[in-house]
């Protein structure tokens, strides 16, 4: 104060009260913004040595997510309203405003502090405890949410110099209209709540949400929003509580059991299904050692039932080999079976292997594969799959099988030789 004064009193300006008070602010702004911006330095300065000497982990984050930085802004408004009231010494009424405006911005860069360490403090925590990845962004939100709506309470009761209470029972009676405002971040914290609580939903996972083009990657879950990557990479942006009014698959048990379910259908023209002759038996047990066992197991056990095919045929569980040696397709299906149980990338240690016939169809009889592959990456799963159809439909020609298709100029031949009828130009057909 007393340089200001000798400098004022050297441009003939000292009894001027307001030109001190003027000259004071600006000197105290200043100092304010000097100190802080040196004790951020310094605290920057020092964590960056830790990080550097010691190498910690806390230290490293503390820098990348400038929990430090966002901290030290409190620093100015506190050297504020700890100087500027010997600036005025006359109008009470000015300094009570500028303490006013100063507080509020105190309580502003309060709230970043905390909001930065709420956020550093979730981001270790999401990185060191949360290992089932259960989506906890929402919570963060609204510890956000809460931080800033009593910082702004407070703050309107500062400026109009009324107790935080007085206020907050003001707001009871628009609280139909803050419902009706904030009806999507109160839906989303309910329903990030159920998310989390039953273990719905975590980031990472496949979901397909049949009442949306949702069908992908979970990459985050915030308060207002799940963010899902699709197959084809564009994001899909859902609300949480649509995962919740409505259903939702899941694929993450499927990644988590290590076993992917193949379903397909092998459809089988009528007309090639026979009965079994000793020739076609002998021919394949030769041909396919996975299916002498069996034969020779199904035989004996026919000779001991007196030749009645009925009583000789055995039924095996869902890990067994379902088949009979009476009809070629019977054989086939007990090869299939037997394929399946000796293929290394199927699962029938764990999971159920069944073959079986569905309700024939106007393409044909449909012979069901149905196992589970121990492959669950998209590309490893669609390569196992199709080396096992890819076989069955080789092989079937073996046991006198033929796989359905559409009758194409393989099959039928078309003749463009005129008929014997007088006066005829039309083209006759005729199938081979």
């Amino acid at each position: 104060m007393r340089m200001i004064r000798k400098s004022l009193d050297f441009i003939g300006l000292r009894h001027n009260d307001l030109i001190e008070e003027m000259a004071y602010t600006a000197v105290i702004v200043a100092m304010a913004i000097f100190i802080g911006i040196a004790l951020r330095k310094i605290a920057l300065f020092v964590a960056r040595k830790i990080v550097r000497l010691r190498h910690k982990d806390i230290s490293y984050e503390l820098l990348s997510q400038k929990t430090l930085l966002k901290c030290s802004h409190i620093i100015p408004p506190i050297v504020i309203l700890c100087l500027i009231p010997f600036a005025f010494t006359s109008n009470h009424h000015t300094l009570d405003w500028i303490m006013r405006i100063v507080g509020v911005y105190a309580l502003i860069t309060f709230a970043i502090a905390i909001c930065a360490i709420l956020e550093f403090a979730w981001i270790r925590f999401d990185e060191r405890e949360n290992t089932e990845n259960h989506p906890l962004k929402g919570v963060l939100n609204v510890c956000r949410g809460l931080v800033w709506i009593i910082i702004a309470i407070i703050s309107v009761s500062v400026l109009i110099d009324k107790s935080p209470m007085t206020l907050l029972a003001g707001l009871g009676a628009f609280a139909a209209a803050l419902m009706l405002i904030f009806k999507d971040s109160i839906l989303g914290f309910v329903a990030g709540i159920q998310l989390s609580q039953n273990d719905m939903l975590r980031v990472g996972d496949w979901i397909v949400v049949p009442s949306t083009i949702a069908n992908g990657v979970v990459m985050d879950v915030t308060l207002s929003v799940v963010k899902v990557q699709n197959w084809d990479n564009t994001m899909v942006m859902l609300p949480p509580y649509t995962l919740v009014s409505t259903s939702f698959q899941n694929w993450r048990n499927m990644f988590a059991v290590g076993a992917r379910m193949i379903d397909h259908n092998i459809f089988i023209d009528h007309a090639s299904i026979t009965s079994a002759t000793p020739a076609l038996i002998e021919s394949l047990s030769g041909k396919y050692p996975l299916l002498k066992d069996f034969i020779e197991k199904q035989q004996k056990a026919k000779e001991t039932a007196g030749g009645n095919a009925l009583f000789a045929q055995t039924y095996n569980n869902s890990h067994g080999i379902n088949g009979t040696i009476d009809t070629n397709l019977g054989l086939f299906r007990a090869y299939t079976c037997a394929y399946l149980i000796a293929h290394p990338q199927v699962n029938t240690s764990t999971q159920d292997m069944l073959v079986s016939m569905d309700p024939p169809e106007s393409y044909g009889v449909a012979l069901n594969v149905n196992c589970y592959s121990n492959q669950t990456s998209w590309a490893q799963y669609e390569a196992v799959k199709a080396e096992i159809v890819e076989h069955l439909h080789a092989v079937a020609p073996d046991f006198g099988l033929t796989i359905f298709n559409n009758p194409d100029r393989n099959t039928f031949t078309v003749s463009t030789a005129p008929t014997s009828a007088p006066n005829s130009s039309v083209p006759s057909t005729s199938g081979l």
